[in-house]
């Protein structure tokens, strides 16, 4: 976005120089919008009409919250973070992840908004540009990540913001919250999306194996080694390399890693002769790190070069309005080429209160195993077993005292609606005994 732009303005747009945006935004070639400062969209470029506008939408003159969000209020007013407010304070950029409604449904979308300051330093007009986030889906989708919730969005925004760069990323976060596929995302949004993406799991390797694995062998370099092998590093060469469960590396390899990811450098097993990797390092981990370090279980310096930038993906427990998207999205996947599987109200109620140890994917196997019961091609409650019986017992079990429920809602990071599904009661109980406590 070029800074020549504030000399089209004076305190405030004339419809002559509201042209003038209009025809220097055409030079843009992804979507923007300018808007005033109460929120009014002035002017929009075509690479915006084409994938935002709707013929029988006007949005000209209209509130950019109404168009975006068909909010009667602001963003900030609705429970989401507005971009203008912050830019408004620091009288700079400011970026944000939002969930747009696009003539295609709803889709996530990267927000950059910049103000506009005349010569006395008054702001008179915003410039907002908007990039359409093709890793995640806000939708059932037959691939990738898919989450509307705001837990997964925090976690879906850190991702763009690294994604273009080549540093490090650790995925941290429990088993079964989707790592691979946050990794994969990583690899897809940068640069070196047409390279390849490489996986090495680091929890089934032992010692020697990791090393032939990751750097290669030379034929001869040890008994049974009748052909030289390429390296899972040589492998990635150009593109990502993911070491999944990196907490799992055995210490006395953790220093020829570390050594490989500060160098660029490695040798094959049984050469002399020095390589040079090329490759974006992504890390992920279900393990406590930090606790592991302290104790001497991984070593301190590689642990700094592969945190540079954590990630902490949300368990499935605090993303619960997203299990709807994700059911779906897994019974759509599920029915390609085959019967197309659907579920009843009450059995995704029941999918809503469960509080998933195991995250996405436990309720994948759930989904898996409930779909051979479906004879009528339709998952009943009647169908999820153990979901029903856990949640049977939950409801026997009495809410929390007060101490701990106290802490509970200090700790619980989704709604209140949320929050009485995962304790088992109804939301007017826990509404009657929170206001009992004065934590309402």
């Amino acid at each position: 976005m070029t800074n020549t732009l504030p000399a089209l303005l004076t305190p405030l747009p004339h419809p002559d120089q509201v042209q003038s945006l209009v025809s220097f935004l055409e030079h843009e070639p992804q979507p923007m919008i300018v808007l005033d400062p109460d929120y009014n969209i002035l002017a929009a470029n075509t690479a915006y009409l084409r994938q935002f506008g709707s013929a029988d939408k006007p949005f000209i003159g209209h509130k950019c919250y109404q168009v975006s969000h068909h909010y009667d209020v602001p963003c900030d007013q609705a429970g989401e973070n507005c971009p203008m407010i912050k830019a408004r304070e620091v009288r700079g950029p400011d970026r944000v992840l939002h969930i747009h409604h696009t003539p295609r449904g709803p889709e996530h979308v990267d927000v950059e908004l910049r103000p506009i300051l005349n010569e006395q330093g008054v702001i008179t007009a915003y410039v907002e540009r908007l990039t359409l986030v093709r890793s995640a889906s806000a939708r059932p989708s037959n691939e990738g990540l898919v989450g509307s919730s705001p837990a997964f969005n925090q976690a879906l925004s850190e991702l763009q913001r690294v994604a273009p760069s080549m540093l490090p990323v650790l995925l941290l976060g429990e088993s079964g919250t989707g790592k691979e596929l946050f990794a994969r995302a990583v690899h897809e949004t940068s640069d070196r999306a047409t390279g390849p993406f490489v996986v090495v799991d680091c929890s089934g390797l032992t010692e020697s194996l990791f090393e032939s694995e990751l750097f290669g062998h030379e034929k001869g370099a040890f008994t049974g080694a009748t052909l030289r092998k390429v390296g899972l590093v040589e492998t990635a060469q150009g593109g990502t390399l993911f070491l999944d469960e990196i907490g799992d590396v055995p210490l006395a390899m953790q220093v020829k890693l570390l050594r490989l990811i500060e160098s660029g450098t490695y040798r094959r097993v049984g050469s002399v002769e020095t390589q040079h990797a090329d490759f974006r390092l992504v890390a992920a981990t279900h393990k406590p790190l930090e606790q592991m370090v302290a104790k001497g279980e991984f070593r301190q310096d590689l642990y700094y070069r592969i945190s540079v930038f954590p990630i902490h993906l949300p368990p499935l427990r605090n993303r619960l309005e997203d299990i709807s998207l994700l059911v779906n999205s897994f019974l759509q996947r599920s029915g390609t080429g085959k019967r197309r599987l659907t579920i009843d109200p009450q059995a995704l109620e029941q999918l809503q209160r469960f509080s998933w140890p195991g995250n996405i994917r436990e309720l994948r196997n759930v989904l898996e195993r409930a779909s051979l019961f479906a004879d009528d091609g339709v998952i009943h409650a009647v169908h999820l077993p153990a979901v029903t019986a856990t949640i049977s017992a939950q409801a026997s079990t009495p809410i929390p005292d007060n101490r701990t429920l106290e802490q509970t809602v200090a700790s619980f990071k989704g709604t209140r609606s949320e929050l009485a599904r995962y304790l088992g009661v109804s939301e007017r109980t826990l509404y009657r005994r929170l206001k009992e406590q004065g934590l309402a």
